[in-house]
């Protein structure tokens, strides 16, 4: 019960001496050394009423209620003697209230404190007993019988009253600052307050509309785990924050680790102490706060003002400055806590990390937001550099796996990918690729939940670099990305190295990878590297138009001499409506030398490529005259190409010039044989045509009648 009474010796120092510093001094009623009843969730809550309960003729009277089992004689008699207290003893626990003033110090907020628990009913009064002539210590026994049914009144009737009532008539110049900083003590201070689970303030006016009413309770504590082998324990606690019947709710998981105080770090006022007991809480959520409210990142049980920028609380028994505002840095029991935050912070981050086995890996990515990427006040980048400096060296960055199993490796032996690749990879696995082997291409892989904009700050702060180019076309083929997806995800592959290619791909073994697909004159899937592409005279194209795809694929089996092979037409088409289509038709014309032909460029590589070979030169024609039926091709490009295009004469020879020859149909059928037997302008340079002009034939799977190729080359 003494202990009870800390929180009141700390709230009248404050208001003595600085009122808006008097929130941590509220919270020292941690009834630390408070005993319950079994099955009794421990509570503490003020109320603030402007009756004159006790009629002393206050204005206002703070209550205070704590349902403990209640004050023995043991406790009346300490809190009326001078430097005397059953706390003594328990300075192993830690030191909320080390000021060592005592409950006298009530009196500097309120003139006639009055105390109800467990059948005693007794006042102290400043001024001196008229008896004895000694104020502050002298208990008087309170008659009245009416302040007891007023409290409860006041309480609630259909409630019970708990076993200890505190009465504080307040002195007129403190009720503001009691009630303002009962307004705003942080939700997070119960915490670290190892018996309340639930504490509470209320104001109650005249008027009910105008009460206030505000609390902060523990809704749940589980998971808890001990871990013996590093003299650490953990669980998560759920605090709930209500005011004014607005509800808030955050999750702590909360780590407490100890560690042996050093030889060169201990100080007299801890000399008690052999064992730091180090707190860190991480809040999975928005932490919880009352207006807007600054919230601490250091305790010492109680909420200091420091303000860490670390996404964690440290807690832990630091020796503070006579304000509370800080801890003392130049002390050395605080140097020797903070040099071991790195150590807790490491063991703390691995267990949440890699408790869970079964935890899906988005929501592992999650903790490392926990970790303290942000600069922080100058005095505690020594923390921030050893928690860096730990982390580097621990298997704990999410990859991605070869299986079911996670793997965790260090930061430094990690890579990153580009965002268009990740998407890439994305639709290949939804398609069905088998992607397990990511991590066996030189470099482990980041977690693609990890690997997002939101998390560049903690990826930095953990050095994690991005692969280096190489490993980009190691993928490519090793993952089968070319030969094993669809026309789309093909063509986002093109598009990923088009945008990269000068900057990254250029010169590097993206050149010699198999990239490019096309279909042999067998019309089989075939593929050429970059660097195959434009070191050598022959060239992939790809049609210019649409319906002109499979119309140049299928008479491209006819001309083996033009040195010209074709994209597959599923690519050919899927590239027609692809988003990136220029971007990447550019880029395949610019570095693979792919050419985009029509009809008409086709066949002028064709004609410039045909030799002496009789069948090639006579499936030319045929190419002219059913490209022109298909109407593929333009009249004055038919023309063109026509008076180009090779002839077979009748003795079976290639006449490739034909600027100064004169053509005579095949004697064959013809009515000129009839009359002249045979060519007698031949040495005139009049030829006469193959027969095969007049026969009936089929090129590139299009069968040709009789005449009809003889009759389209008289026109």
């Amino acid at each position: 019960n003494t202990y009870f009474f800390i929180f009141l010796v700390t709230v009248i120092q404050k208001l003595a001496t600085k009122t808006g510093e008097m929130q941590q001094q509220f919270a020292e009623l941690n009834a630390e050394d408070n005993e319950y009843l079994s099955g009794v969730a421990p509570s503490l809550e003020f109320l603030v009423t402007s009756n004159d309960v006790t009629g002393s003729g206050a204005s206002s009277t703070l209550l205070i209620f704590n349902n403990e089992k209640g004050f023995s004689p043991s406790n009346v008699e300490s809190i009326c003697r001078v430097g005397k207290s059953t706390k003594k003893g328990n300075r192993d626990k830690g030191y909320i209230g080390e000021k060592g003033i005592g409950f006298k110090s009530v009196f500097l907020i309120s003139s006639q404190p009055h105390i109800f628990s467990n059948g005693y009913q007794i006042k102290f009064n400043e001024k001196p007993c008229a008896e004895c002539n000694i104020g502050y210590i002298v208990p008087e026994w309170v008659e009245s019988k009416k302040i007891l049914p007023d409290i409860k009144k006041i309480y609630g009737r259909s409630k019970v009253l708990p076993t200890t009532t505190i009465i504080l008539p307040l002195k007129d110049e403190k009720v503001s600052a009691v009630k303002q900083q009962l307004s705003s003590l942080h939700p997070e201070m119960l915490l670290f307050l190892s018996k309340i689970r639930r504490l509470s303030v209320q104001e109650a006016n005249s008027n009910p509309k105008g009460s206030t009413v505000s609390e902060i309770a523990i809704s749940s504590e589980k998971n808890y785990q001990e871990r013996k082998n590093m003299h650490a324990e953990s669980y998560t606690v759920h605090l709930s924050a209500q005011e004014n019947g607005k509800e808030e709710e955050c999750g702590y998981y909360m780590w407490r680790q100890k560690f042996p105080v050093k030889p060169e770090n201990r100080v007299d006022k801890r000399a008690e102490i052999d064992e730091w007991v180090i707190t860190l809480t991480f809040p999975h959520g928005e932490r919880l706060s009352r207006g807007k409210q600054i919230s601490p990142g250091v305790y010492a049980f109680l909420p200091t003002e420091m303000v860490t920028n670390f996404p964690f609380i440290i807690q832990a028994d630091f020796l503070l400055a006579s304000s509370r505002e800080a801890i003392l840095f130049d002390s050395p029991w605080n140097k020797g806590i903070l040099d071991c935050i790195p150590s807790a912070f490491l063991n703390a981050f691995v267990a949440l990390v890699k408790s869970s086995a079964d935890a899906p890996a988005m929501s592992l990515v999650s903790m490392f937001n926990f970790l303290p990427a942000n600069p922080s006040i100058p005095v505690l980048e020594p923390v921030r550099s050893g928690i860096k400096n730990k982390i580097l060296v621990e298997d704990i960055v999410p990859c991605e796996s070869h299986g079911l199993q996670k793997i965790f490796c260090k930061p430094g032996e990690v890579g990153r990918l580009k965002p268009a690749f990740w998407s890439i990879l994305s639709k290949a696995r939804e398609s069905g690729v088998d992607l397990k082997n990511l991590s066996t291409h030189g470099s482990y892989i980041l977690s693609s939940h990890f690997d997002k904009s939101t998390y560049n700050t903690v990826l930095s702060f953990l050095g994690v670099k991005s692969v280096s180019t190489e490993w980009y076309a190691k993928c490519i083929e090793g993952s089968n990305l070319v030969k094993g997806v669809n026309e789309q995800i093909y063509l986002e592959v093109l598009s990923f190295v088009a945008d990269n290619w000068q900057n990254c791909f250029s010169g590097t073994n993206m050149m010699s990878i198999p990239l490019l697909k096309y279909v042999d004159r067998n019309n089989a899937l075939s593929f050429w590297s970059i660097s195959r592409a434009t070191q050598r005279s022959d060239r992939l194209c790809i049609a210019s138009e649409k319906k002109c795809i499979p119309w140049l694929i299928s008479w491209n089996r006819e001309f083996t001499s033009s040195n010209r092979l074709f994209v597959p037409p599923s690519t050919q088409e899927a590239l027609q409506n692809f988003a990136q289509r220029t971007a990447v038709t550019q880029w395949l014309q610019s570095y693979a030398k792919v050419e985009a032909v029509s009809v008409y460029s086709y066949g002028l590589a064709v004609v410039n490529s045909l030799n002496c070979d009789r069948r090639p030169a006579i499936a030319f024609a045929h190419f002219l005259y059913q490209s022109a039926k298909k109407g593929h091709i333009e009249s004055y490009h038919l023309e063109e190409l026509c008076r180009a295009m090779p002839v077979i004469d009748s003795y079976g020879s290639v006449i490739k010039t034909r600027s100064s020859v004169l053509i005579l149909v095949p004697a064959k059928g013809s009515k000129w044989v009839g009359l002249m037997g045979t060519n007698p302008w031949r040495n005139q340079n009049y030829i006469e045509l193959s027969a095969d002009y007049k026969s009936a034939d089929s090129y590139a799977g299009i069968y040709a009648p009789e005449d009809q190729l003889l009759a389209f080359l008289k026109t």
